[in-house]
């Protein structure tokens, strides 16, 4: 294992090894602009040099707060890591009462925003906010410092000895970082992840991507504000992956054709999104090709790793890949070979029809307070199985409590939460981190997660009702974008229904069904027909008690600025109820 001990080693490692380039790369502009490794640490320490004559000092916290993944960011970490400052990334897309509070319980001083808009939401909270000094942005922007001003103060090296002091200081245990959870009720909490917890997760996880070091480039689109894209982009200094950072989650279709890379890390939506406009293209094809194109799709969804199809399914999925899944990757810039997903459930079908067109997803599982990775697949070494999150890394104990809940214990798990030991205590017994994940463990040590122990409900017939499991099997319906499992305490399960809007008007044009709005899907009776039809058909893989008898259909997009989802795209069960409280008397009062 490589002798790094401390987040700031991993690009010095990288120095060491591989002398990238293109180490991280930022499109500005037309251009795309390349920083070394070396450009890169020679930043990181002007920058810890300038916040150093700033009066920052050891255990102080810094904000940082961006809406796209770039290069700035990076030095920026790295800089105030050396430093023995922690770095607090917070959302771009909270509200301002949550920014607001994030900044005065981490007692921030120095706050780096990536743009105006951003500028204009920390300025306006700013005279509530006693602690916060300056407010610095990445572009440039009238009346705000920027961040080439800090470069600037440390452009004179001659405290680099007190960087290279306070650096020498700094121990694998002392704390790195505070990420606040987004959460689906209540107040963020802050996690404190040590050098050590994230480290340690970057080292375990090393062993199950299948990298060619040093010759890789990687496309990062994920919030770096989350502990998952985070700790991926030190794994990719750790192998010397060159990482291009996307400009938006709209422009990543152009940037994977502009960078074509190697690797990208992915949530279950976004594969979904990509799934359905490789088969919206496939249904404008006509004749033979059509017929082929869905005929290679038959093919993908029956895929099993390792050759467990036999000889015959072998010869189908040579000849599919050839004829058409080759120019499924081709469309995703010809050299992706690896997608790692995480966040939530992916559905069995895309994981089979991807690593069918030789872009497998290994699906991982973890949390923020876990660093976060406590599970991944790993198709090198027969820790492949569709349908779960791997096998626990090496290093990580996983046990299931009788209830059904995750434990887990490793030098990954977390400090505990910031100013806050009466939940610490609540989530860390006997040494062992409680999840709120209930999950099975099969006999080939493979982890599967079935809900989330805090979403499971009772009906008034007492049966206990498990949401997830449901969701995501309906979820599989082309016509279902998104959906949530109601009926706590009701006498049965029901749901409510957003759909694939887009799909669905292009099925109902098909069916002479003038739909040009999000209002008349939703109102269609024969839309609700349709959806109802592929309700009843998954229905049928559950018990009676659990099946949904009744749904209503929603007339919004379930989004972060529409209130109904997360940060990291999970429902707010809470908030989702509120707003469709009319709907659910509709079900259960009518």
């Amino acid at each position: 294992m490589a002798d790094i001990k401390r987040l700031f080693d991993f690009p010095y490692h990288e120095h060491d090894k591989y002398k990238l380039d293109d180490a991280l790369v930022t499109k500005y502009g037309d251009k795309w602009v390349k920083t070394s490794t070396a450009e890169y640490i020679s930043k990181a320490n002007a920058f810890s040099r300038g916040l150093l004559r700033l009066g920052v000092q050891k255990g102080d916290k810094i904000a940082v707060i961006s809406s796209a993944n770039r290069t700035e960011w990076n030095i920026i970490d790295i800089g105030i890591l050396q430093t023995g400052a922690q770095n607090v990334p917070v959302y771009p897309t909270i509200s301002d009462e949550d920014t607001e509070y994030i900044l005065n319980h981490s007692e921030s001083t120095y706050c780096f925003v990536s743009d105006q808009g951003l500028y204009d939401k920390v300025s306006a909270l700013k005279s509530n906010i006693p602690m916060l000094k300056e407010i610095y942005s990445f572009d440039t922007i009238p009346g705000c410092k920027n961040w080439t001003e800090v470069l600037e103060l440390g452009a004179d090296d001659s405290n680099l000895e007190e960087v290279d002091r306070i650096k020498a200081s700094i121990t694998e245990d002392d704390l790195a970082t505070v990420i606040y959870t987004s959460g689906t009720t209540g107040r963020p909490k802050g996690v404190m992840l040590s050098h050590k917890n994230i480290v340690s997760d970057v080292l375990m996880s090393a062993d199950r991507v299948p990298f060619e070091a040093g010759k890789n480039k990687a496309l990062s689109f994920l919030p770096v504000c989350h502990i998952y894209e985070r700790m991926i982009l030190y794994l990719y200094q750790y192998y010397g992956v060159s990482i291009y950072f996307a400009e938006s989650i709209e422009k990543v279709s152009d940037n994977i054709k502009e960078v074509q890379p190697h690797v990208i890390t992915a949530v279950p939506r976004l594969l979904e999104k990509v799934y359905d406009k490789i088969i919206a293209k496939g249904s404008d094809l006509e004749g033979i090709k059509k017929k082929l194109f869905f005929w290679a799709v038959e093919v993908g969804l029956e895929y099993e790793p390792y050759g467990k199809n036999g000889a015959w399914y072998g010869f189908k999925l040579w000849l599919a890949r050839k004829l058409i899944f080759s120019k499924w990757k081709a469309g995703l810039g010809g050299n992706l070979g690896l997608m790692v997903s995480g966040s939530a459930a992916i559905q069995p079908r895309l994981a089979r029809v991807f690593a069918a067109a030789e872009i497998p997803v290994m699906e991982g599982y973890g949390l923020t307070e876990t660093s976060p990775v406590i599970a991944v697949n790993d198709e090198r070494n027969g820790g492949f199985r569709i349908g779960t999150v791997g096998r626990p890394l090496k290093g990580v104990e996983v046990k299931i409590a009788e209830d059904g809940e995750i434990l887990c214990k490793g030098p990954n798990v977390m400090m505990g939460y910031l100013k806050d030991e009466e939940k610490t205590n609540e989530v860390i017994k006997d040494g062992y981190f409680h999840t709120g994940d209930i999950g099975v463990i099969d006999s080939d040590g493979f982890l599967k997660i079935t809900d989330r122990k805090k979403e499971m409900f009772k009906t008034s017939g007492g049966k206990y009702i498990a949401p997830q499991l449901i969701e995501n099997a309906m979820k599989q319906s082309r016509f279902i974008e998104q959906i949530m499992v109601i009926g706590d305490g009701e006498k049965m399960p029901a749901a409510f229904i957003q759909p694939d809007f887009e799909f669905v008007k292009q099925w109902a044009s098909r069916k002479g069904l003038s739909l040009s709005d999000n209002k008349q899907v939703a109102d269609s009776k024969e839309v609700k027909e349709r959806i109802q039809q592929e309700v009843d058909e998954i229905n049928k893989k559950f018990g009676n008690y659990e099946q949904i008898k009744k749904f209503e259909i929603t007339p919004d997009i379930w989004s972060v600025d529409g209130g109904e989802m997360t940060p990291t795209l999970k429902l707010k069960r809470k908030a989702v109820k509120e707003k469709y409280q009319e709907l659910y008397d509709r079900i259960y009062k009518s």
